[in-house]
């Protein structure tokens, strides 16, 4: 079940989430919640609708906190939008906006995913990708961790597209 999110809101619009675990250990999420949101930021992108200033606060194990901050005008935009879409008050809101953000990061840095995309029209994912992002556990940074993604999308099918 989807822990419960504190929001606060600052005087210039900025957004901060005080969520009580560590990005490790938010949860899955549907690949169909990953889908529509990759669909609805991108359209969120092409209209230039960008959102606020975003910070996130994680419960450590060990008491204190880790801060991550979101002030890119592109990851406020995509962030806003999956704010929209499925409202980031749950541990599950914020693990799809984590898990969505993680994976344009693998996207725009790793050469090795190039064959498991195409942008030429409607930039659609290979289904193994975001299932991957979708299940995998995120790391203490809120990312995904480069090495073991690559090493399990190695084992698609024959045929099918392979970083």
């Amino acid at each position: 079940m989807p822990r419960p999110v504190q929001i606060g809101a600052a005087a210039d619009g900025t957004l901060t989430y005080m969520i009580d675990c560590a990005p490790s250990d938010l949860p899955a999420v549907r690949v169909r919640d990953i889908m529509t949101a990759w669909s609805q930021a991108r359209e969120a992108a092409h209209r230039a609708a960008w959102s606020v200033a975003r910070g996130f606060r994680f419960r450590r194990a060990d008491g204190g906190w880790t801060d991550l901050a979101m002030c890119d005008q592109d990851a406020t935009c995509w962030a806003g939008a999956v704010d929209r879409l499925l409202g980031m008050e749950t541990s599950y809101g914020v693990s799809v906006c984590l898990r969505l953000l993680a994976l344009i990061d693998l996207l725009a840095r790793a050469p090795w995913t190039t064959d498991l995309v195409d942008l030429s029209h409607e930039a659609e994912l290979h289904p193994a990708l975001v299932r991957l992002a979708a299940e995998a556990r995120l790391t203490d940074d809120a990312g995904f961790d480069e090495h073991r993604f690559r090493l399990t999308l190695q084992t698609l099918p024959s045929g099918a597209p392979r970083p």
